[in-house]
């Protein structure tokens, strides 16, 4: 996303409110008895679920079916536009049409690459699919927006993602999204995540207790996800198979409070509660920096990770610092809750005899090098840049001034900007302009993206800033602002656009440039070439060299400046990213950097990832801290390698953590290398030894 701001805070509201108003369009018929909402149970999959793909004869999308298939997942075919016949034994349709008619499909798995994806899923719930999965990233925010006010007009479909390592059911042997199988195994826990590496780390840990999964859902990384917490809370509270549940969580968003308020309803509700663990990542995250997932940021208006940990913990569920610990603890709280841990165990082991993680699973080619994905998610532009973009819509609102003074102390706040909760973009307005007072005085009014803020919700909104005693003239003005800027927000595909407005001594609206915050999603840009006149104010030059050099090689970077950090990080994946920071400081060490690989690392970006670290004089040892799930824990310790051949690593220690996917291969080559490198299995342990070299 781009950013074009005059301050430091970006400011999103963090109350939410109904949408007031139905969308005039819709594609199930029964919108009149039922909604969104009803979708839930769509996601308790299984050996029942009749799976389809669109996309399916991708590259992708074919490798996936097979391991899908050799799973055991009922995959009954697919679709490619414009052909028809077979493809891996099964039938190959042309629409969705008729694979609804011909194959009647439960879900699809939708293997469509971002530029096209939201008009997939758009045909998905036109044909009334019940479940659909979308695992591309770099879908353009408003496309997903689009979908999402689509989705409420019906309640036939299920959205899950996207951005998101989609749905998994282990004790049913039913796999739609690209979960690392090995790491799964049946069993009678529930889990829900946004971030997928840390789901995968929280599933080896759940696996290696024996408790096996019931039901795995991933929520996703992105602003706006289709299925969020809730949704899945309350899937796991009345599926007879899960016995406990977990809560992955990250830096960003409102989910966790959701979850946070539902807990504390199912507690009081509920007289044999089952047990929740949770987990949040970005606790130690810089304010206003984008970790790697297009939603992971907080921003002023939100509560912190830290405060979300603590909301968690306050509504009853049990904290956990690293995903490793998981399986312990919930076998724990098992015992302790009065449920015979032994029956769960062995019933969790006999539906694992003839799971996938027991199988040979045929190696998958990976190339020396891929084509990077382009990851960067932020950029800070000028201030002198924001009147370019605002005066075309400025212009439309008679009398209102963009004046080049800060704001006074009675300004009020308004903003234009996304409602994760009720998936759409929203009105949002406080009485105040104070940084400080706006967690508490913000409120948002939600709107249908498609038809623009009604009269009554600006009304609302305004109310609310407590312009309703203003002269009329600024009333007016402050109506038309808010239409014009909503105009905006859509056209240019927006993120946030707010500022500070006060009233002049003439009575008029005044809009105050250096409190302005534009901040743009940059994935229209790079997945459909979309706003390019937005994306070309980028100004790379202000930007951190290293920062910059990571994204052309798909690496996301982030230098944290703490002047007394001096670990340098290497992990695949941004929440497990963020946690090992997290996880670091609980050991006493403080990380020079955030640094994520991507999900699918390669010899080559573990190279570069190592040159752009050494980079920082700070650098005293270098953590390298990867669970292998669609990354291969062999090909990491090549890529390890590698660097030691061609990168000046300044005899800077290296402690490395290889585990899931071929760990054992990884740990023999580092065992093996004759270079001065440590491995170890687990996580603690590899902490304490880097601590160690940290503070010599």
């Amino acid at each position: 996303m781009v950013a074009l701001r005059a301050s430091q805070a970006s400011l999103i509201p963090s109350t939410s409110k109904h949408i007031s108003r139905t969308a005039r369009r819709t594609f199930s018929s029964s919108i009149a008895r039922k909604s969104y909402e009803d979708t839930v149970q769509n996601l308790r999959i299984g050996k029942h679920t009749r799976v389809i793909y669109q996309g399916f004869t991708g590259r992708v999308a074919t490798g996936n079916a097979k391991d899908s298939i050799a799973y055991g997942t009922n995959i009954v075919g697919g679709v490619t536009p414009g052909k028809e016949g077979e493809h891996l034994g099964l039938p190959l349709l042309p629409n969705l049409r008729k694979a609804k008619e011909q194959l009647k499909p439960d879900a699809t798995a939708v293997f469509v690459a971002a530029p096209q994806c939201g008009k997939a899923i758009e045909e998905a719930i036109e044909a009334e699919i019940p479940l659909i999965v979308s695992v591309a990233e770099h879908i353009p925010l408003h496309d997903i927006m689009r979908v999402a006010s689509i989705l409420k007009t019906q309640s036939k479909s299920r959205l899950v993602g996207a951005n998101a390592p989609g749905i998994i059911a282990p004790i049913g042997y039913c796999r739609i999204g690209f979960q690392p199988l090995p790491t799964f195994a049946p069993g009678h826990i529930g889990i829900v995540a946004k971030s997928g590496t840390l789901s995968y780390e929280t599933v080896a840990s759940i696996s290696r207790s024996g408790l096996g999964q019931s039901l795995c859902i991933g929520m996703g990384g992105d602003i706006i996800a289709g299925t969020n917490m809730v949704d899945a809370l309350k899937v796991f509270e009345h599926d007879p198979e899960t016995e406990g549940i977990v809560i992955v969580g990250e830096v960003g968003g409102r989910a966790e409070e959701d979850a946070a308020e539902w807990i504390k309803d199912y507690l009081k509700r509920t007289s044999k509660p089952k047990p929740i663990v949770a987990l949040v990542g970005g606790l130690h995250a810089p304010t206003g920096r984008i970790m790697g997932h297009a939603g992971a940021w907080a921003a002023g208006g939100e509560r912190l990770a830290k405060e979300k940990y603590s909301v968690l913990q306050e509504a009853g569920a049990t904290m956990v610092d690293h995903p490793e610990n998981f399986g312990g603890v919930m076998k724990t709280l098992l015992s302790q809750s009065g449920r015979d841990v032994s029956k769960i165990l062995s019933n969790a082991q006999s539906q694992q005899k003839r799971g996938y993680h027991t199988l040979r699973r045929r190696p998958s080619p990976v190339p020396r090098r891929a084509v990077p994905q382009q990851q960067q998610r932020g950029l800070l532009l000028g201030k002198d840049q924001a009147k370019g973009p605002l005066e075309p819509y400025l212009s439309q609102v008679d009398g209102v001034a963009l004046s080049s003074d800060a704001a006074p102390k009675d300004a009020h706040y308004l903003a234009i900007t996304v409602d994760r909760t009720e998936r759409s973009p929203c009105i949002a307005t406080s009485p105040t302009a104070d940084e400080s007072q706006l967690g508490q005085r913000v409120r948002r009014f939600p709107y249908d993206w498609r038809q623009g803020p009604s009269d009554a919700t600006i009304k609302q909104a305004l109310e609310h800033m407590q312009l309703d005693a203003a002269p009329p003239a600024a009333m007016a003005q402050a109506s038309a602002l808010i239409q014009a800027l909503s105009k905006m927000y859509k056209a240019k595909e927006a993120v946030t656009l707010s500022g500070s407005v006060s009233i002049d001594k003439n009575g008029n609206l005044r809009l105050h440039e250096p409190s302005l915050v534009l901040q743009f999603d940059d994935a229209a840009y790079r997945s459909n070439k979309r706003q390019e006149d937005i994306h070309s104010l980028r100004r790379r030059e202000n930007e951190v060299p290293e920062e910059v050099e990571a994204e052309k090689d798909g690496i996301v970077f982030i230098k944290l400046e703490d002047p007394e950090a001096s670990i340098g990080t290497l992990v695949n994946g941004a929440g497990l990213a963020m946690n090992t920071v997290d996880a670091l400081r609980l050991h006493g060490g403080k990380a020079t950097n955030f640094l994520d690989t991507g999900g699918k690392a390669t010899s080559e970006t573990v190279k570069k990832s190592f040159e752009l670290i050494l980079r920082d004089p700070r650098v005293k040892v270098i953590f390298v801290n990867i669970f292998g799930g669609l990354t291969d824990g062999g090909m990491i310790a090549e890529g390890i390698l590698l660097a030691f051949k061609e990168v000046d690593m300044k005899n800077v220690p290296v402690i490395v953590r290889i585990r899931g996917t071929n760990e054992e291969k990884g740990q023999k080559i580092i065992a093996d290398s004759g270079l001065s490198l440590e491995a170890f299995d687990g996580f603690a342990e590899a902490a304490k030894r880097v601590v160690e070299i940290a503070n010599k």
